[in-house]
């Protein structure tokens, strides 16, 4: 069995993955420092958005391999990743290896694992849905080396857990990676994407913010004396107590479960959500932007006549990513079908999730799950 990441190869991990949200050519790197902590060959990042365009970013041991699986039609004969997509791992969220979609006489047999694989040097896999966005799935994949122990379960929960991590960088980089966006310097791409973002120096001033997010300074996202104050009450203390972690060097404010915090509007027309993206103190100013910032804050609204933030739907009723993007969808007024369309999922695999999310939340229709949704997320 191979042994688990300790605390600090997570801590530095978790440093190279936040990293790379306002820079996403540091992804390769990224994905490197997450494979060191199994041990493996190579991680990458894969994703397909709604409109059918798809790509990948691998770190640097894989470079070779992905090249070959591209060139060389594997995308198709890809029986892993095929199988993965129809049992729902793409969607989700649950982690998921060899054993979950292929058979031991599979590995040994299927082209894909005797040629392609075994070409590259490449043993077990294991992967998790990490899309923070509804019209992009992504997945974060490890790449073992051959002769390498399956992945246990406590690894698997490992993944998981780097996973949330990934997920929260990525909604800043997704976006910056956008086709358009990636023409452009780092401020030129952050005054055109539609969240708002705001970099903190180590005084907690600060010292960016981009026109998407001057226009949500109101009623709970205040700049008082050039600082942020966030909601009002236990959340405001909440994020506080995050951002001087963060600010006095303390690892917990890296290590702490990357949960969004949900900020209602005193205005009845929209929510904010807001995420932490802490920045080590060691990045390597590669833009202006990053030069003293210590604290990036994406704050994201949330129109009250639009789907709650999946991951919001996650946190607060306990689902997985999967039930929380069906339940977000049906609990706005989507039907199922509309739900799994958009989706990219069956209509038969959307249903039975939503009958996992009636029993898991307490509800047998979805008018109900409509009025807990607005009770707990949107109210």
């Amino acid at each position: 069995m191979n042994a688990l990441p300790s605390e600090s190869q997570l801590l530095t991990a978790i440093e190279a993955i936040y990293d790379a949200a306002p820079n996403p050519s540091l992804w390769p790197q990224a994905l490197g420092v997450i494979a060191d902590c199994f041990g493996d060959v190579g991680a990458l990042l894969g994703w397909h958005r709604d409109d059918g365009s798809i790509g990948t970013i691998v770190s640097t041991n894989l470079i070779e391999a992905q090249r070959d699986y591209e060139e060389s039609g594997w995308t198709k004969r890809d029986i892993g990743a095929i199988r993965a997509s129809e049992r729902g791992y793409f969607f989700n969220g649950e982690p998921y290896t060899n054993r979950h979609v292929v058979s031991k006489d599979e590995i040994h047999r299927d082209p894909f694992f005797v040629q392609f694989r075994a070409q590259h040097g490449l043993g077990p896999f294991a992967g998790v849905a990490v899309s923070p966005d509804p019209h992009v799935g992504v997945v974060l994949c490890m790449q073992g080396y051959a002769g390498r122990s399956e992945y246990s379960d406590a690894e698997l929960a490992t993944l998981s857990r780097i996973g949330r991590y990934v997920e929260k960088s990525l909604r800043l980089s997704i976006r910056l990676l956008d086709a358009e966006l990636a023409k452009l310097g780092l401020g030129d791409a952050l005054a055109r994407i539609g969240i708002g973002v705001f970099a903190l120096d180590s005084l907690g001033r600060v010292v960016f913010s981009n026109p998407a997010g001057q226009r949500l300074i109101g009623d709970q996202l205040q700049l008082v004396q050039d600082r942020l104050r966030i909601g009002s009450g236990a959340v405001r203390n909440t994020i506080d107590e995050v951002i001087a972690r963060t600010l006095r060097g303390d690892p917990r404010g890296l290590m702490d479960d990357p949960k969004p915090v949900l900020v209602q509007s005193t205005g009845a027309d929209r929510r904010l959500v807001v995420h932490l993206l802490p920045v080590a103190a060691r990045t390597s100013p590669v833009e202006q932007f990053l030069t003293h910032t210590r604290v990036i804050v994406l704050a994201i609204e949330q129109k009250l006549d639009k789907p709650a933030d999946p991951a919001v739907v996650r946190d607060v009723l306990g689902l997985t990513l999967g039930e929380a993007r069906i339940a977000a969808l049906v609990g706005a007024g989507l039907p199922p079908k509309e739900a799994a369309e958009r989706l990219g999922i069956a209509e038969d695999t959307a249903r039975n999730v939503l009958k996992r999310v009636f029993s898991k939340v307490g509800v047998s229709r979805q008018s109900e799950l409509a009025t807990l949704l607005t009770k707990l997320v949107l109210r």
